[in-house]
């Protein structure tokens, strides 16, 4: 089994993560890559130093489906698990997920149980973008008392993820996935910096026939939402979803869902306007997302042409 994991500048995250991947292999044989994108606080010499079973593999920092690929191509294993850094494995084996990939040969794409640091289960299965999904999420769908699944692409009843459930895409932090289905559907698209190149993996795995599931079989603890809001990366998640409309819908459906999209970005900026650092953060990044995503300023991140 081969661990793909795209570290930049995340030192600082590996110690924790590397010693849970090599505390919880269980009776799998692990080939554990970690992609340096540019990295310029020590990565290599951490991973060469204190874990000497991994490898290291220098790439340019274009994004993060073009170091996951650039790792994957250095491995040969029939599943490649693409981890974030930020991540610690705390149940489960490994030996585990290759018994059960072993045993299920319909699976491409499997995610597993995350939670927070403090604990709280995170909501890691989504449904496919679409428009009725982004007008629904532009009208603060998730605060409703429930959130139908035609209304937002977070799937939010917690209980559903302590078993095994069928689901559009999983989260990127985790995604194991079996070499014949990365092969099948293509690996990812570098044409996505970062951001939307969860759901465009995953369509195009169940597209070549493949299942992709929840399976709550192990859990990570993930260190999402460490910094805050931060106006590049929502300007970024913006344009990435224009990215996937463009690819993935028929144009009726593209305008619409690029419409309720925009006034996602207008709604957010209107209801930023109290006084306070974090509600300025807020409005700045609405505004620049609604920017991006309409071509008057460039995404802050794109792949070289």
């Amino acid at each position: 089994m081969a661990i793909v994991i795209v570290s930049a500048n995340n030192a600082s995250w590996l110690t924790a993560c590397l010693s849970s991947v090599r505390a919880r292999a269980g009776t799998a044989t692990l080939d554990v890559v970690v992609v340096d994108n540019e990295s310029t606080d020590g990565t290599r010499k951490l991973v060469e130093s204190r874990f000497p079973w991994a490898r290291v593999v220098s790439s340019a920092n274009n994004g993060f489906g073009y170091g996951n690929n650039r790792g994957l191509e250095t491995t040969s294993a029939r599943y490649a698990l693409f981890l974030n850094p930020d991540t610690e494995v705390v149940a489960g084996t490994f030996g585990e997920l290759v018994e059960l990939l072993d045993a299920r040969p319909e699976l491409g794409l499997i995610g597993v149980r995350q939670t927070a640091a403090d604990g709280t289960l995170w909501p890691t299965m989504r449904r496919f973008p679409r428009f009725t999904r982004a007008l629904g999420e532009a009208l603060f769908s998730e605060r409703w008392p429930r959130t139908p699944a035609w209304a937002g692409e977070r799937v939010l009843d917690l209980t559903l993820y302590e078993q095994e459930q069928s689901c559009d895409w999983t989260s990127g932090s985790f995604m194991l996935a079996r070499r014949a289905a990365l092969e099948d559907a293509g690996w990812f698209d570098e044409r996505f910096f970062i951001y939307s190149e969860e759901p465009d993996l995953c369509l195009r795995i169940k597209r070549a026939g493949w299942q992709v599931r929840h399976i709550p079989r192990m859990t990570i603890i993930h260190h999402a939402g460490k910094a805050g809001v931060q106006p590049r990366l929502v300007a970024q998640d913006a344009y990435a979803r224009k990215q996937y409309a463009q690819k993935h819908l028929g144009r009726g459906h593209r305008e619409l869902y690029l419409l309720a999209l925009g006034l996602r970005y207008v709604i957010r900026a209107a209801t930023a306007r109290s006084a306070g650092a974090e509600q300025a953060i807020r409005r700045t990044a609405a505004l620049r997302a609604l920017q991006t995503m309409t071509g008057q300023i460039a995404p802050p991140f794109q792949p070289p042409a």
